[in-house]
């Protein structure tokens, strides 16, 4: 009996967990998944609780729902790793032997990275709204604020859902509009990168959005230290940016095990092959995910596409054949821009979000970098899809490679 173990119970390991159980003969093969808690967020829904629009409870599921029958459900933290014996020591003492191994550990925010930010402010006029207790003590908080000037800050990349912050200020537009009191908010995103996004065509264009909605950019923002009496970022060049509320995204590093282990970077993000997501210099380990130190965003749809080059990889590594499947860095991802509208990007490694149409040339339905409904409604189904096909590993209509079709190639 040879025995698969996957590590992490998000988006990534519970698809792979319900792709390999329907495919590995339950006589050969043992699957376990290990994770730290029971409860399954829908991540991308944590941008929607401070503005009323999700509460809590209507964005998480027992993690076991979500896994086939014959998939044994660990719950324990992870002490290390240990790629030379084969083995997972789990935070009680106990050691997992496999014969393959899937990391999908994610990754957390980590707010005490920054001087400054996680002080007796933090959840009084610093939040966060990447975590279930962030995005309800912000929400809480906004209820009653009487305006000011709002900051959003990146404190560094990577980040997950690299378009969540501006999702964030465009529905901070629509939510102070439809209460009268825009003109009460001074919004601003301070951000390390040289414009609203990571590349130059869909960072121009959002920009633009963000002048147009009257939300103030400032670039090149390497943030060093918050002070909390002040009410200021301070950069590395001491330049100083002031607020009355400051919504954080903060360092984002992998799991802790990861570091214990000896196996990722500065940032405990593992070194993986960008094309087979296979572990750079260790055998029979696998990385998809937020888990990697790849170059693409730390999304859920990248897991999604990622799964589809794993899962056939897996089968090819299983009966002995070098990996043959190539992940090309797609990512998908609905940006809600407020007022029941919203954009779409699709790229890879090599392309860049263009405008155009998504799936079909001259049909859509979605509209690529132009605002649309049937973007919104898009983003807003996504939640149906994830819980009922996307976790359970179900094929969508979307190619984990991506296409040209329908993207306007600009000259």
């Amino acid at each position: 009996m040879r025995h698969l173990l996957i590590l992490g119970g998000g988006t990534a390991g519970t698809i792979m967990a319900n792709k390999l159980a329907a495919a590995l003969d339950e006589r050969e093969w043992t699957i376990t998944i290990v994770d730290g808690t029971e409860e399954h967020y829908y991540q991308p829904g944590l941008l929607f609780v401070p503005f009323g629009i999700y509460r809590i409870h209507e964005i998480v599921k027992p993690r076991r729902q979500y896994l086939p029958g014959r998939v044994k459900f660990v719950l324990a933290g992870i002490e290390a790793i240990d790629p030379a014996k084969k083995t997972v020591t789990l935070s009680g003492g106990e050691a997992l032997r496999y014969d393959l191994l899937i990391v999908a550990t994610g990754s957390d925010i980590h707010p005490e990275q920054i001087e400054g930010l996680k002080d007796e402010e933090w959840g009084k006029s610093k939040f966060d709204f990447y975590t279930p207790k962030g995005a309800e003590r912000l929400g809480q908080f906004l209820k009653g604020w009487q305006g000011g000037k709002l900051v959003l800050n990146i404190a560094e990349m990577p980040i997950k859902c690299p378009v969540a912050p501006l999702e964030f200020l465009f529905l901070a537009d629509e939510y102070f509009t439809e209460r009268g009191m825009r003109d009460k908010v001074d919004i601003h995103l301070v951000t390390p990168l040289d414009g609203a996004f990571t590349r130059p065509i869909s960072s121009q264009i959002l920009g633009e959005f963000l002048e147009r909605k009257g939300i103030h950019v400032t670039p090149d923002f390497g943030l060093a230290r918050v002070d909390s009496q002040e009410k200021k970022l301070v950069a590395w060049d001491d330049t100083e940016v002031s607020y009355d509320l400051l919504v954080s995204i903060p360092t984002n590093m992998g799991d802790a095990c990861i570091a214990r282990s000896g196996m990722g970077n500065e940032l405990n993000f593992i070194p993986t092959d960008k094309q087979t997501l296979k572990a750079e210099g260790l055998e029979d380990v696998f990385v998809l995910g937020d888990a990697t130190n790849l170059p693409s965003s730390k999304a859920g749809s990248v897991a999604h596409f990622q799964s589809e080059i794993l899962f056939e990889n897996i089968m090819e590594h299983i009966e002995g054949r070098a990996p043959r499947a190539h992940f090309d860095g797609h990512s998908n991802c609905f940006i809600e821009s407020g007022f029941g509208k919203g954009l779409l990007i699709d790229f890879n490694y090599e392309t860049e979000p263009l405008p155009g149409e998504f799936p079909l040339p001259g049909l859509g339905p979605f509209k690529l970098l132009q605002e649309s409904p049937i973007n919104h409604y898009g983003k807003m189904m996504f939640r149906w899809v994830y819980w009922n096909l996307l976790l359970r590993g179900m094929e969508l209509p979307i190619q984990a490679e991506m296409s040209m079709a329908g993207k306007q190639v600009r000259a």
